[in-house]
């Protein structure tokens, strides 16, 4: 394809779509997504400024990105890296992997047929039937969080009393980590997942360089995979009923995981199980925090509450966006696509695409459908959702029976990332029922 057939972004506007600070910026975010997708829904992004890194598309289109999700013949998550990187960064992963631009490998970066492999080795566990076995281990997690919260005197940061802790200490759990050790993994999740926010990153410096950054997580990977090595030895010498025992004990293709595979399984599922639905429940509790009245409404009619959880989800958006490689020329929303182009499916524009959600930017607790995006499509679906919308439910129907009202008590703040984000703060002043 010729160069000049391809539908550039402006420098700002292409810094705006990987600048971690646009993503804080929610509204401003909001509106640069909803002029693209009238403009260029798909759109080729070069690099500008500073910022080093290979071109891509960025797809912002709802229709475009559950096509893309779908399609995972055409659209690969290898060879290159299925979360945006800067050019530094992937170079670093690569001298470190011995060339993979996957620092960690793991569900989000295989493809058929190994990805189905692997996925059910834990799809099972990770289902409705399965899962009401644990309903009563959470529903006491939960209790703990609330009593954290309404420890605070009336007032307390939601973030950091429930939010981040409750799915943490929930995940730890079905993995089989102890709880003292719940500290670390909280500590090594912020570190791979904060991104260049100062608050999460847990490096101890306000301003970063992206290769500090890169080195930060490139640490915590390591950390992680130290730590589940450990773990592995002890489930294969103990097996437990937990999820560290089948994969510490899984076969495929009639040989034990190699060490490279198994540590990226402990990984994702020790950090993407659990703050992705910290970023979803804080923004429920904002959403309800903001209503007075809806609160009042689902106090005294539970049934509201799984709209109120799949709205925070697609509201919230935790997981903002993957990357996916061509595997042949193809199109996509009329855009010629070259065989070997990296695109960014951007699920934040695509879950606020109008013409798919009405009104989106409306937190909507009875909207119906809502087939959101937040959790992906196809192959490569979520292999938690099942257990964030159970957590969701649990934490919030406690929530509704111990506290009478609820209100903001400040600005909440999001954090700064391009791929995992939410709030970080979430200043709240409430009663006790």
């Amino acid at each position: 394809m010729a160069a000049q057939d391809r539908a550039r972004l402006d420098p700002a506007t292409a810094r705006a779509v990987i600048d971690p600070q646009s993503y804080a910026e929610w509204d401003g975010l909001l509106d640069t997504f909803d002029r693209l997708r009238e403009d260029t829904p798909v759109a080729w992004v070069e690099p500008a400024d500073d910022a080093v890194h290979p071109p891509f598309w960025l797809v912002t289109r709802y229709d475009d990105v559950m096509r893309m999700s779908k399609d995972n013949a055409t659209f690969l998550n290898n060879p290159q890296s299925v979360v945006f990187s800067l050019t530094d960064g992937i170079e670093f992963a690569k001298a470190l992997t011995g060339g993979s631009e996957h620092m960690v490998a793991s569900l989000v970066t295989f493809d058929a047929p190994v990805h189905m492999k692997y996925r059910k080795l834990t799809q099972e566990w990770f289902m409705p039937k399965n899962l009401r076995g644990v309903e009563d281990e959470i529903r006491g997690i939960a209790h703990a969080a609330v009593d954290r919260l309404l420890a605070g005197g009336g007032e307390a940061d939601f973030v950091k009393a429930v939010s981040a802790p409750y799915p943490l200490h929930v995940v730890m759990q079905i993995l089989g980590v102890p709880e003292e050790d719940e500290p670390r993994m909280l500590t090594l999740t912020q570190q791979m997942f904060g991104g260049s926010d100062e608050d999460l990153n847990q490096s101890g410096m306000k301003d970063l360089p992206p290769e500090a950054i890169t080195q930060l997580v490139a640490g915590a990977v390591k950390d992680f995979e130290a730590y589940f090595a450990k773990l592995t030895a002890e489930r294969r010498a103990n097996p437990t009923t937990d999820v560290a025992s089948t994969i510490a004990n899984a076969v495929v293709d009639g040989e034990p995981l190699n060490d490279r595979d198994m540590m990226g399984y402990y990984i994702i599922l020790a950090a993407a199980g659990h703050d992705t639905t910290s970023a979803s429940t804080a923004g429920a509790m904002l959403a309800l925090a903001q209503d007075a009245e809806q609160w009042t409404r689902v106090r005294a009619d539970r049934s509201l509450l799984p709209g109120i959880v799949e709205e925070a989800i697609r509201w919230t958006t935790p997981v903002q966006h993957f990357m996916r490689t061509a595997a042949q020329d193809t199109e996509v929303g009329g855009q010629a696509i070259a065989k070997g182009d990296w695109l960014m499916m951007n699920y934040v524009a695509a879950n606020h695409d109008p013409a798919h959600f009405d009104d989106p930017r409306r937190f909507d607790a009875a909207r119906s459908p809502n087939r959101h995006l937040a959790f992906g499509a196809g192959a490569h679906q979520c292999l938690g959702l099942h257990l964030a919308r159970l957590e969701m439910r649990i934490l919030f129907e406690v929530l509704l029976d111990r506290i009478e009202t609820v209100e903001l008590a400040g600005k909440p703040a999001r954090s700064k990332s391009t791929f995992v984000g939410g709030l970080k703060t979430l200043p709240l002043r409430f009663t006790a029922a």
